[in-house]
């Protein structure tokens, strides 16, 4: 008699947008590779799919995540979001549809992805984004990664969209910020989700334009998380890593980087010690 077949689970990292706050998922994935839990597909939005394009081009080890942490170290917003007087002052009067340039952001893509096309990977990495036109969510699992990062990320009036295969896209967040629904559609039938939003209270209003948008659309996108973990808790085996709780940090604020991946490290060691197999090895960030 033959004893039972073993079936292998696939496994999915659906990594979140959450713009500044995305650093704490560079602690989260060093918590994950400690216990030897590797993703055979990436999905992420926004800031969350610039953390899985630079995963997925790597080895799925513990060296990785450090180096991913020692990128985040360095960034500044100034970086991320470049002023531009000129610009500010064309959105503002509405002759342009963003107020900053995407000069920054594409320089960051271009310096730490280690490939040009979704498809050469080494981990297979889907990105979401959703249509200018209609409205829709769009996966893109083919073609330019710096286009489909830029266009994942592309913040409503604070970047500009960008046309990839003749559609105008723009940040994913707005439709998805944690798609789940994608990883499941694409097979895995155990989920990883790396949160970078939860539900927490600001200690004062944000103060200017790129705070409030983002503020604002981190707001509306919580609820669809909590609506999908619903849905497919009871589908396939779901673990959520627990967003940061920060109180009063916003999502353009780069200062606290540090703090966000120190949390992000511990608070998914404690949440995958009460749902998975001991860690082998522990290790931290030089």
């Amino acid at each position: 008699m033959h004893g039972p077949t073993l079936v292998a689970m696939t496994t999915a990292f659906v990594v979140s947008g959450g713009a500044s706050l995305g650093a704490t998922q560079a602690g989260m994935l060093q918590a994950l590779y400690e216990r030897d839990i590797r993703p055979d597909l990436f999905v992420g939005t926004s800031a969350g799919a610039l953390n899985a394009a630079f995963a997925a081009g790597r080895p799925s080890t513990v060296d990785t995540a450090i180096e991913l942490q020692r990128i985040w170290l360095g960034l500044t917003r100034s970086q991320v979001f470049p002023a531009s007087p000129l610009t500010a002052v064309l959105g503002a009067l509405g002759a342009r549809d963003h107020s900053f340039p995407p000069s920054g952001l594409r320089r960051v893509i271009e310096r730490h992805c280690d490939f040009t096309r979704l498809e050469d990977a080494a981990v297979p990495v889907h990105v979401v984004a959703a249509d200018v036109l209609t409205g829709e969510e769009v996966l893109l699992s083919h073609g330019s990664v710096v286009d489909a990062l830029l266009a994942s990320a592309a913040i409503p009036g604070v970047f500009p969209p960008v046309v990839v295969d003749g559609r105008l896209l723009m940040d994913g967040g707005i439709v998805n910020n944690a798609p789940i629904a994608h990883a499941v559609e694409l097979g895995a039938d155990r989920v990883f989700v790396l949160s970078a939003i939860g539900r927490s209270r600001l200690e004062e209003a944000p103060r200017g334009a790129l705070a409030a948008g983002i503020t604002a659309i981190t707001r509306a996108i919580t609820r669809r998380l909590e609506e999908d973990i619903a849905r497919y808790s009871g589908i396939v085996d779901l673990t959520v890593l627990p967003a940061p709780t920060l109180p009063g940090l916003l999502p353009t604020d780069f200062g606290h980087v540090d703090e966000l991946i120190e949390q992000g490290l511990h608070r998914a060691r404690a949440e995958l010690r009460r749902h998975h197999a001991p860690a082998r090895s522990l290790r931290r960030a030089a």
